[in-house]
């Protein structure tokens, strides 16, 4: 086992920002390494740790930020990625949603004049969620596990939900959790979702595991019930789940053996997963929320859905995408969005959730802006069933 130092690695041209910002990484303890032209980084960085980032910015001359994305896109384990402009904010929108699209991790875009503030905070909560210790750092992103490592796992026990608390704005009680697998793997250690979901959703297991889930989180909500904690708890479903008739009975034989309430149960549908299958699934859909069990656009302002597409389902929840809630104290476009979410939301009798928050500055935005729920490592990380306890309050 050895300890490895988070590095970040800086692209800008402007010799003086590459230096100040240089100095605030090393403030934070991490490792860093400055560049003010791309060809030189490349020429020097020829692999990343498994926590490395990258702070890029798009306007460099001779290679500008989106050639280095497409390069590190050819890449093995390439790092987060802060992007930063000076000039239109389209453009970096833009820029966030191609790395997306191409499974960049993009921790945030920022504008400059880049806030300091705002640059340790992500760099901060980047390390909190980060592991520090690991056998091979490079082993859990490059490794790719197979399809019967995967039944073996669900047969053997070795996945895990861990819960993340959810607060009502106003009081800061929290009334509801999200529910995130993990796998431990016996060779290569704790699995994110990112490092098998894909896996499961191409050779057709993807369901198996919905079943393995769901079935844990109803038998762990009859202990809390046990144990007079009341929570909702929210699980993440895909597109072949909505379109398949097997969860839904599996979901009301459950609950009924455990003697509990289906509005316990929230159901997450990503807003992109919705929208490509959402003439096959209303029916699910609006059976589903017939008996109570309630409904979540997940991601919502990711996809391309419409209001009249999102109208047609029969949803009760809209949790609003982190990269909103990130920029939402920085930047006015951001604010707009996450504002007009909301008074959609409210309009369609929608519970409105705001995923990612982080700083106390956001809390109290959402809670000027009339947001219901929030969520994040301001909050609390995932964590183990165990550490979820009765009465939690949050206090900003």
């Amino acid at each position: 086992m050895s300890t490895t130092q988070t590095t970040v690695y800086l692209i800008d041209d402007e010799p003086e920002l590459v230096s100040l910002l240089s100095e605030v990484v090393t403030q934070l303890g991490l490792s860093v390494r400055g560049f003010t032209r791309a060809g030189q980084f490349f020429k020097e960085v020829r692999q990343f740790t498994n926590d490395a980032i990258l702070i890029l910015d798009l306007h460099i001359p001779e290679m500008d930020g989106i050639e280095v994305m497409r390069r590190l896109v050819q890449m093995d384990n390439p790092p987060a990625l802060v992007l930063i402009s000076g000039r239109d904010i389209g453009v970096l929108h833009a820029a966030e949603k191609l790395g997306r699209a191409h499974n960049l991790d993009i921790l945030a875009s920022l504008t400059k004049p880049v806030s300091l503030q705002r640059l340790r905070q992500l760099l901060e909560i980047h390390m909190a969620g980060s592991p520090k210790v690991e056998s091979n750092p490079r082993d859990r992103l490059k490794y790719v596990p197979s399809p019967e490592e995967l039944q073996q796992a669900l047969r053997q026990d070795q996945l895990v939900l861990h819960y993340q608390p959810q607060v009502d704005i106003p009081s800061g009680v929290c009334t509801s959790v999200e529910a995130l697998v993990r796998w431990h793997h016996p060779e290569h250690g704790l699995l994110l979702p990112k490092g098998f979901i894909p896996m499961a959703e191409q050779y057709d297991l993807i369901t198996l595991l919905t079943h393995w889930v769901v079935e844990h989180v109803v038998e762990q909500s009859q202990q809390w019930q046990r144990q007079g904690i009341s929570l909702e708890v929210s699980v993440n479903i895909s597109a072949r789940d909505i379109i398949g008739s097997t969860l839904p009975k599996q979901l009301y034989g459950l609950l009924e053996s455990k003697q509990l309430d289906p509005t316990c149960l929230t159901l997450e549908v990503t807003e992109s997963a919705l929208m490509g299958e959402l003439a096959g699934s209303l029916d699910i859909l609006t059976q589903l929320r017939t008996k109570g069990i309630a409904l979540s656009v997940d991601d919502f302002g990711t996809g391309y859905s419409s209001l009249s597409q999102l109208l047609k389902a029969p949803f009760s929840e809209l949790k609003i995408d982190r990269s909103f809630v990130s920029r939402l104290t920085t930047e006015a476009e951001a604010q707009a969005i996450v504002k007009t979410c909301i008074l959609l939301s409210h309009e369609l009798n929608m519970r409105v959730v705001a995923e990612g928050v982080e700083t106390k500055e956001q809390y109290q935005q959402l809670r000027e802006l009339g947001c219901d729920m929030a969520q994040g490592y301001l909050i609390s990380k995932p964590v183990p069933a165990e550490e979820i306890k009765p009465n939690m309050v949050f206090r900003p």
